[in-house]
């Protein structure tokens, strides 16, 4: 079990920064994709809420392969605002193009929620006009493009946004305090950011369509037995139990991994048919890697293969 190490000083990445800063082995914090030294413009502290740590911490010493995302607004249960939801855009393109990263885990700060939802006060005031000019929801998409898999580690409220973006990452590990939820018809809206459709696709339509026509929350186990989770782990476990599933992932063949989460997405969206063409094209594709030719001779010479991401 990989358990994470005791939570210090980290770089912090704000959608106002020149560059994505992280924590690496050398020190140097440098912008993920880039070798020039990074240079901070001092943000808004309240800006100040994705960090971001590569290679991964633990108490078993750094995870190779696996970024750990940080959502940090506590004092607001890590409630989704726009800027947030920004800088969580960056940082998770910026590691996709990242070599050193070959999967994501995401959690929040605290132990009381992952996400409670989005902030209200922030959107309270907005009309239809300032939604479609300023287009902050168009950042869930390019989430969801992110090519490598993100793992959601998730403890106390995934509730609203949180839920949806929870939804959005390719698995989710809950401890067994998580609670999961689309709340917003309290409010007197609906889900915004693919809560209807995610939802549906993962539980089936009766059962979606009582949450959200309710707002009723499920806990772990009832999301795991719906199918909604991945796993469900005691609630202290959870990052440890994401970092070790990541690890686990990060020690395949890069580009095999890349193309079977593709395919697996692609099932979702299109006939069987279609999906079935699109599997065995990737399949044909990746004949043409080092990495096809390096794990089928390891396999036939009995010694662990070594991956060279090409």
């Amino acid at each position: 079990m990989v358990t994470p190490a005791k939570p210090g000083p980290k770089p912090r990445t704000t959608p106002r920064a020149a560059g994505l800063a992280v924590a690496r082995p050398d020190g140097s914090g440098r912008p993920l994709g880039s070798k020039r030294p990074h240079v901070n413009e001092p943000p808004p502290a309240d800006h100040e809420t994705v960090h971001v740590t590569l290679p991964a911490p633990s108490a078993d010493g750094p995870v190779p392969g696996v970024a750990l995302v940080v959502l940090d607004r506590p004092k607001v249960l890590n409630a989704l605002d726009f800027a947030l939801i920004e800088a969580l855009t960056i940082a998770l393109e910026a590691l996709d193009a990242d070599p050193e990263c070959r999967c994501i885990v995401i959690t929040g700060a605290g132990e009381r929620a992952f996400a409670a939802g989005a902030d209200i006060a922030e959107l309270a005031v907005q009309t239809p006009t300032t939604l479609t000019v300023d287009d902050h929801f168009h950042r869930w998409e390019r989430i969801k493009r992110v090519r490598k898999p993100i793992i959601a580690a998730v403890r106390g409220y995934a509730l609203g946004g949180g839920c949806e973006l929870a939804m959005t990452c390719d698995m989710i590990v809950a401890g067994e305090d998580a609670q999961f939820g689309q709340p917003e018809i309290r409010l007197g809206v609906m889900p915004g950011a693919g809560g209807t459709q995610r939802l549906t696709r993962a539980i089936g339509k009766a059962r979606a369509m009582e949450m959200i026509l309710t707002g009723r929350t499920i806990g772990a186990r009832e999301a795991e037995a719906h199918g909604l989770v991945t796993s469900v782990v005691a609630s202290e476990a959870t990052v440890p139990a994401a970092l070790e599933l990541a690890s686990r992932i990060a020690g395949m063949a890069p580009v095999a991994v890349i193309a079977a989460k593709a395919a697996v997405n692609r099932a979702e969206e299109l006939s069987l048919e279609a999906g079935l063409e699109f599997e065995r094209r990737n399949f044909y594709l990746l004949f043409a890697t080092e990495d096809q030719r390096e794990g089928m001779a390891a396999f036939v010479e009995k010694r662990a293969a070594r991956w060279k991401g090409r």
